[in-house]
Formats: C-alpha cells, structure tokens, sequence
C-alpha cells in the first residue's frame, strides 16, 4: 500500500503561481514512478506530469510543458508540482498517484482543488 496526501490548492490570478505538493509514505520500495493527473467539470482525467521516483526522469504534457515542473525528495517521500503562469484552463482538481511495477497507477490521493481566475 502506498498512501498520498496531496496538498497547495487553491485561487489564484491569470498568470500566478501555485506549488502542490504530495506526500507518500507506505510501501514505496515498488514504487517505479509519481505522477500529477488533473480533471476539469466535465472532463476526463489528463495527465499533467511524471517523475521517476529513483532516477528523477521528468515528463510532461504538452499543454504545461515550460509552465510546470515536477520534482521529488525522495528521502523526504514528496513530490511537488510547481505551476507558474497559471491560466484558466488549468482550472481542475489535481491529483497525485503512484505507478507501481505491473500495476500501472494503482494509488491515487484524494485530489486537491486549483482554481485560476481571469
């Protein structure tokens, strides 16, 4: 089991920052990767980005991609996603969740919400 709390959510103007964080803690020793997934109202999730959680390899989407980035302390058990030049249709709940060997995401936090104004 691998447990998530994601946290840092909240208002913010067009072209503002936020920075989420994730704690992880459980069995992490399977954990190949953490990843940062949002869903606006009405949507379907979306991958946002990716770290690996031994060697640091970064991915991102397209759509955030110069905007974001991922990093992760893995002695510490965070991953955080820093989010600069904010725009409206970043608006969504953002989750975080761990990709386990042959098991894919199979651990998710409860999601926290970002809301960027106009």
């Amino acid at each position: 089991q691998v447990q998530l709390v994601e946290s840092g959510g909240g208002l913010v103007q067009a072209g503002g920052s936020l920075r989420l964080s994730c704690a992880v803690s459980g069995r992490t020793s399977s954990t190949y990767a953490l990843g940062w997934f949002r869903q606006a109202p009405g949507k379907e999730r979306e991958f946002v980005a990716r770290i690996t959680w031994n060697g640091g390899i970064e991915s991102y989407a397209d759509s955030v991609k110069g905007r974001f980035t991922i990093s992760r302390d893995s002695a510490k058990g965070t991953v955080s996603l820093q989010m600069n030049s904010l725009k409206p249709e970043d608006t969504a709940v953002y989750s975080c969740a761990a990709h386990v060997l042959q098991r894919g995401y199979a651990y998710w936090g409860q999601g926290t919400q970002v809301t960027v104004s106009s």
